[in-house]
C-alpha cells in the first residue's frame, strides 16, 4: 500500500532535480502565461470599447509584434554578452507596468505607444529566457525542455482566461483582468530574480574550447553539466563517439541548422498570425457564441500542454525527420479541413489536430535552433529567430485582412501554401543532417 506514493515520490524528486537549473524559469513562465491568458481575449474589445475603430485597432495590436520585431535580434545581441538573469527580470518588470498602464492612459495614441514599450519588454525577456535554457540544458535533452517550456506556457493560457472572467465576475469589471496580467509578470520577475542562477557560460572561442580536452566519459556528471562524451549510430550501422561539449559545433550563425530553423519558424508563424485575425470571425460566421469560441482556444493549448514533453523526450532520441514532417503536415490538413466546415462544433476535434501537430513541431523546432546556435551566441540565435517568426506575424496578419475582402476561408489556404512552401525549403536545408543530428561533431573513430 506504500510503494505507490513512495515510488511515485522518488520519481518526481528525481524528475525535480533533472531540471532544477531551469524549473525556477517554467514556474515563471507559467505565470506570465496566466496573466497573458487571461488578457487575450478582452484587449481587443477594451480598446475597441474605448474609441479604437476597426482599423485603428489592427494598427494597436500590431505595436506589439512590431515592437518585438525590431527588439529581439538586439536584446539577444546584448543576452550573449551580459547576464540574462537581470534582463529577464527588467524585461517583466517592464511588461507587468506597461500591460496595466491602459487602464490609466486611455487613447489611440497611449494604446499604441503603450503596447510597443510592452513588446519591447518582452523581446528583452524571451531571447534571455530561450538562450538560458538552451545553455542550461544537456544537448541530449534539449527537446525535452523546450517542451516542457512549451507545456508551461499553454498551461498558463489554458488557466488565464479562467482566471481572468471569473476576477472580472467577482470585481464587476475589466480592471481587475489588467491588474491581473500585471501582477503576474511581476511575479515572475520576483521569482526568476529570487530562483534563477546564471549557469556558467561556455567559451565563445570553439579553438579555446577544444584546447580544454574531451573527458573520457560516456554518461553525464553528477550534476546539471553537459553531456560531454557518447556514442551514436553510425551509418553503417557501427556505433560513433560524439564529443557533445560544443567543440565542434557551428561557429557562424550562417549554417544549415539555423537556417532551417528560420524557415520553419516563418512557416509557423504565418498561421498563428492568420488564425488572430480570421478565427474568431469564421466561427462565428458558422454560428458560434463566444462560449465555444472561447473553448476553441482552450482546446487549442490542452495537446500541447501534455504531449510536448512526451514528444520531446522522443525527440531527443534521435531522429527528427518524422516529428517535422508531422508538425508540418497535421496544421496543413487542419487549415483545408477547417474550409469545409459547416458545424461551427467540428472546429473542437479539427483544432486538437492542429495542437498535436504544434505539440510534434515546436520541441522539434527548438532543438534545431539550440544546435544551429554558435557556442556563446545562443540568445542572439534565440532573438534573430524570433524576430522571423514576428515578422511573419505581422505579414500574415495584414494579408489575412486582404484576403477576408475577398473569401473569408480564403486565408487558410493562403496559410496552407505558406507553411508547404516554408517546411519544403527548411527540409531541402536540413535534409543531409536530419539523419543524424551529430554530423560533423565525430570525434574518435568507430568502436
Amino acid at each position: 500500500m506504500t510503494f505507490a506514493p513512495r515510488a511515485l515520490a522518488d520519481r518526481l524528486e528525481g524528475w525535480a532535480r533533472r531540471w532544477n537549473a531551469i524549473l525556477p524559469l517554467l514556474l515563471a513562465e507559467l505565470i506570465i502565461w496566466l496573466g497573458f491568458g487571461a488578457l487575450l481575449p478582452i484587449m481587443p474589445l477594451y480598446f475597441s470599447e474605448h474609441g479604437v475603430d476597426f482599423a485603428t485597432l489592427g494598427v494597436v495590436v500590431a505595436a506589439w509584434p512590431a515592437s518585438r520585431l525590431v527588439g529581439e535580434p538586439i536584446f539577444g545581441w546584448i543576452a550573449d554578452r551580459t547576464a540574462r538573469v537581470p534582463l529577464m527580470v527588467a524585461g517583466n518588470v517592464g511588461a507587468g507596468i506597461f500591460g496595466f498602464l491602459p487602464l490609466v492612459l486611455v487613447g489611440v495614441g497611449p494604446f499604441i505607444a503603450l503596447r510597443a514599450l510592452a513588446g519591447l519588454s518582452t523581446a528583452l525577456y524571451d531571447p534571455a529566457a530561450r538562450g538560458f535554457i538552451a545553455d542550461a540544458t544537456p544537448a541530449d535533452r534539449r527537446g525535452e525542455a523546450f517542451g516542457l517550456y512549451g507545456a508551461a506556457q499553454m498551461g498558463g493560457l489554458l488557466l488565464g482566461p479562467a482566471i481572468g472572467g471569473l476576477g472580472a465576475t467577482i470585481f464587476g469589471g475589466v480592471a481587475f483582468i489588467f491588474v491581473f496580467g500585471g501582477l503576474a509578470s511581476l511575479a515572475a520577475a520576483v521569482a526568476i530574480a529570487l530562483r534563477v542562477r546564471e549557469p556558467v557560460r561556455e567559451p565563445a572561442n570553439p579553438s579555446a574550447a577544444r584546447r580544454l580536452g574531451a573527458r573520457d566519459v560516456t554518461d553525464y556528471g553528477s550534476g546539471t553539466g553537459d553531456l560531454v562524451r557518447r556514442t551514436i549510430a553510425g551509418g553503417d550501422g557501427s556505433e560513433v563517439a560524439v564529443e557533445d561539449d560544443g567543440a565542434a559545433g557551428p561557429t557562424t550563425l550562417l549554417n544549415p541548422w539555423l537556417i532551417a530553423g528560420l524557415l520553419f519558424t516563418v512557416g509557423g508563424n504565418f498561421a498563428y498570425g492568420t488564425y488572430e485575425v480570421v478565427w474568431s470571425l469564421y466561427l462565428q460566421r458558422l454560428g458560434a457564441g463566444l462560449d465555444l469560441i472561447g473553448l476553441t482556444f482552450a482546446m487549442f493549448g490542452l495537446p500541447i500542454l501534455v504531449l510536448s514533453p512526451w514528444f520531446g523526450r522522443r525527440i531527443d532520441r534521435g531522429g527528427l525527420t518524422p516529428y517535422l514532417i508531422a508538425g508540418t503536415l497535421l496544421p496543413i490538413a487542419a487549415a483545408l479541413a477547417y474550409t469545409a466546415l459547416v458545424d461551427p462544433l467540428l472546429a473542437v476535434p479539427l483544432i486538437l489536430v492542429e495542437a498535436t501537430g504544434s505539440a510534434i513541431g515546436s520541441p522539434a523546432l527548438y532543438s534545431i535552433v539550440a544546435t544551429g546556435s554558435p557556442r556563446g551566441r545562443s540568445s542572439t540565435a534565440q532573438g534573430i529567430v524570433g524576430a522571423a517568426g514576428t515578422l511573419a506575424f505581422v505579414v500574415a496578419s495584414l494579408s489575412t485582412g486582404w484576403a477576408m475582402t475577398i473569401d473569408i476561408k480564403l486565408p487558410f489556404y493562403l496559410f496552407a501554401i505558406v507553411m508547404a512552401a516554408f517546411s519544403a525549403a527548411a527540409f531541402a536545408v536540413l535534409r543531409p543532417w536530419t539523419r543524424n543530428p551529430h554530423r560533423g561533431r565525430e570525434v574518435a573513430a568507430p568502436v
